[in-house]
């Protein structure tokens, strides 16, 4: 776990910056300038003021070797936030951005050394404090998402779905009540939902000690209630549909978990599987929930008359 982002001095420069991020103020990104934003997806200044102190600290800051940065984190976070909002190429990024291969050694870097992960609990913990929660979920909704991979992805990493005959990956996610994603967990589409439920839900019972239930549809009985009961002291509940329902119908708790997954369909790097990693697939969904946790951190107080 890296330190916050610092927010007080560290040695500050006498000539005043444009930006307060830390690759201005003590790195060489003053060097390029900054950039004017222009798009949907750049970050706001109210957004910028929540995202900022939960940044983690450049590991050149902290000792642990590296060069200052040359660009703005900020412009980074732009970047990176384009590209998974619109769905484009990496080399296909706009030209008021830094350069894309810049950008994508960041973006491989928060995911290599679980940085994302890291920004995006920041950011969960806030929204959750932010709606009078605890910031640690007691219960959460587990559910998986098949989706279709591009031609990009390997054999090694995709797999048929017979259920939704669908060629590509499986999206296996825990959510918390407020659907914000506690852990995801992307494999072949022909992985069966109890399987990977075992792996994913140890993890998360791992990092949230308060979660005690789990909500799940009828894929998830058989041997892995009994499994988490005794492993993890964690309760599965299975909200089952009933054989006389028709048509569509809410169902208790699950529609959460549906609506994670169809927020992801609206970020187009995620309506289909581009990614040739799964660990990037896995890091391309933090960064899309980030999109819209900081968006609904910088929205003002409802005035209560």
């Amino acid at each position: 776990m890296s330190y916050l982002y610092a927010l007080g001095p560290v040695g500050s420069s006498s000539v005043t910056p444009s930006c307060d991020c830390l690759a201005h103020r003590f790195g060489n990104a003053a060097d390029n300038g900054t950039r004017e934003r222009r798009y949907p997806t750049d970050t706001t200044d109210a957004e910028w003021a929540v995202v900022r102190p939960l940044l983690p600290v450049p590991g050149w800051m902290q000792g642990r070797g590296g060069q200052p940065e040359a660009y703005c984190h900020r412009a980074m976070l732009d970047a990176v936030r384009y590209l998974v909002d619109n769905g484009t190429k990496w080399r296909a990024m706009p030209s008021d951005f830094p350069p894309w291969d810049r950008v994508y050694a960041f973006f491989r870097r928060w995911r290599d050394q679980d940085l994302v992960t890291e920004f995006h609990d920041r950011l969960r913990g806030r929204v959750r404090e932010k709606a009078g929660r605890d910031p640690e979920p007691s219960a959460g909704v587990i559910d998986s998402q098949s989706v279709k991979a591009d031609a990009v992805v390997g054999a090694d990493s995709r797999g048929f779905d017979g259920g939704k005959l669908i060629n590509g990956r499986k999206r296996h996610a825990v959510v918390d009540t407020l659907g914000l994603l506690l852990a995801v967990q992307v494999t072949p589409a022909d992985t069966g939902d109890r399987a990977a439920a075992q792996t994913l839900l140890a993890r998360v019972v791992d990092a949230h000690h308060r979660l005690e239930l789990v909500w799940a549809d009828g894929g998830y009985t058989g041997s892995l209630i009994e499994h988490c009961l005794t492993a993890f002291a964690l309760v599965i509940a299975v909200v089952k549909r009933s054989d006389n329902m028709r048509g569509f119908v809410v169902l208790p708790k699950r529609w959460i978990v549906k609506r994670f997954f169809a927020h992801l369909m609206r970020t187009r790097r995620l309506a289909r599987d581009f990614e040739r990693r799964t660990s990037s697939a896995e890091a391309m969904i933090y960064w899309s929930m980030t999109l819209l946790m900081t968006r609904r951190l910088a929205r003002p107080r409802p005035s209560r008359g």
